[in-house]
């Protein structure tokens, strides 16, 4: 017994002399840390006394500190920063759908603004900005040194002021200058409609008003075609979709989804970790699901697409998304402002990272550029000849009324695909796929 004992007392002397030993060097170090931090904000303290005192013109204290905390704050990705109290509120505002502006999503890249996307419906949209697009001036101001806040700043005005922005485009040899009138954003949330037997809906954005606008816009389409047996699948229009809440990306998700993983989410410490699984139900009742993503598709519709190709729910079908994997957390601050924080990455439920790579389609089909109306009409080929085109042709009298109301409707239908392709190739390529489909599986 006298043994054991006597081992005990060894083995907890060892183990204070271990600890000992290495608490003193890390202790020292934390100290040094800490007094390091310290000179570093006396530093700060002197420059800014210095401003305020030799600065050729007088500052307000108080831009001098949101500048600093600003500059703190974008130094450490591009899309976290300082919203002082009408950003603060601008950004509570357009959570809920209307807002006043260009109506584009942007981020900075190389010191200038990039477009994310154009807005559907907005001055941005009609004026042709397009996602990729850099904004190097305004009001041939140049945009470069500032602070993405203090760009978008710059583009804010009164409803109905001109503003003209000076864009770079890949492709295009020469930066151009493009005129904009500002107007109030009010943004149509969910666009859902009947393209012959499938069902279209298009998320502009991720805002409160998403998965209530889903629902009913599947309802709605349902309804119209006389229900949902009646339809052959669901196309997810996903392209120039800049995302938004992640509450909402969620529930669109789960929307499709009967069981499994949805996102998530992992920050700097393990403990920090969030997973979001779907429950039963599927607004859909498990039609055929193809989603439509391109580059402007970021951030929650990114997180929607991963989701549901990860499940093998839907098909995708476009090109490569923006490659935004990062969540940031809103943390109001004192003086009613607020600090917008990269507090974590997300992952789909494979447990990849998109983050600055983007999801992938399963079908790659590039949108092809609009040609003018005159291109257009030159283009059109000249009607082929068919058996009945030709002169003296027998006719077929044994088709029943029934048979030329069908064959009439499929023409029709024929007409409608082929306007649909010439207007939007990349929808109506979704669509056949499921036509196809439907075909298939009778």
């Amino acid at each position: 017994m006298k043994k054991y004992v006597l081992a005990a007392l060894g083995g907890t002397v060892a183990g204070t002399v271990i600890a000992t030993q290495l608490a003193g060097p890390l202790l020292a170090q934390e100290a040094s840390n800490k007094a390091s931090v310290y000179q570093q904000l006396d530093l700060f303290g002197d420059v800014f006394e210095r401003i305020r005192a030799q600065y050729v013109e007088d500052v307000e204290p108080e831009k001098l500190i949101e500048a600093a905390i600003n500059g703190m704050l974008t130094s450490l990705d591009p899309h976290s920063s300082y919203l002082p109290k009408k950003a603060f509120d601008d950004m509570q505002v357009q959570t809920r759908g209307q807002f006043g502006g260009l109506g584009i999503e942007v981020t900075q890249e190389d010191g200038y603004v990039k477009v994310v996307t154009p807005m559907d419906d907005t001055p941005a949209a009609a004026a042709g900005i397009q996602p990729g697009d850099f904004i190097t001036h305004v009001n041939s101001e140049s945009v470069l040194g500032l602070t993405l806040d203090q760009a978008v700043e710059k583009m804010r005005g009164p409803v109905g002021s001109e503003i003209v922005i000076t864009v770079v485009r890949e492709g295009t040899a020469e930066p151009f200058d493009v005129s904009i009138i500002r107007d109030t954003i009010k943004l149509t949330v969910v666009r859902a409609r009947l393209e012959g037997s499938t069902a279209v809906v298009r998320l502009t954005t991720f805002n409160d008003q998403t998965y209530p606008g889903l629902e009913a816009g599947l309802k709605k389409v349902f309804d119209e075609a006389g229900g949902a047996d009646k339809v052959n699948g669901v196309v997810l229009d996903l392209r120039n979709n800049p995302g938004g809440l992640l509450n909402q990306a969620i529930k669109v998700s789960d929307a499709f989804l009967e069981q499994g993983e949805i996102v998530s989410t992992r920050g700097r410490k393990p403990g920090d970790g969030e997973r979001f699984n779907a429950t039963a139900g599927d607004l859909t009742a498990g039609k055929p699901l193809v989603v439509l993503i391109n580059g402007g598709s970021a951030s929650a519709s990114e997180i929607v697409a991963g989701a549901l190709q990860d499940h093998h729910r839907a098909i995708l079908v476009g090109t490569k998304s923006f490659g935004k994997g990062s969540v940031q957390s809103v943390i109001p601050l004192r003086g009613d402002g607020a600090m917008r924080l990269t507090t974590s990455r997300y992952y789909t439920p494979s447990g990849r990272s998109i983050q600055a790579l983007g999801v992938h389609p399963d079908i790659l089909v590039e949108q092809p550029p609009r040609a003018p109306a005159d291109e257009k009409a030159e283009a059109t080929p000249p009607r082929s000849r068919t058996e009945a085109s030709l002169r003296g042709s027998l006719t077929n009298d044994s088709m029943t009324e029934d048979e030329k109301r069908m064959l009439q409707e499929e023409q029709a239908r024929a007409e409608a695909s082929a306007k649909l392709r010439a207007e939007d190739y990349q929808l109506a390529y979704a669509i056949d796929i499921l036509r196809g489909s439907a075909a298939v599986n009778k």
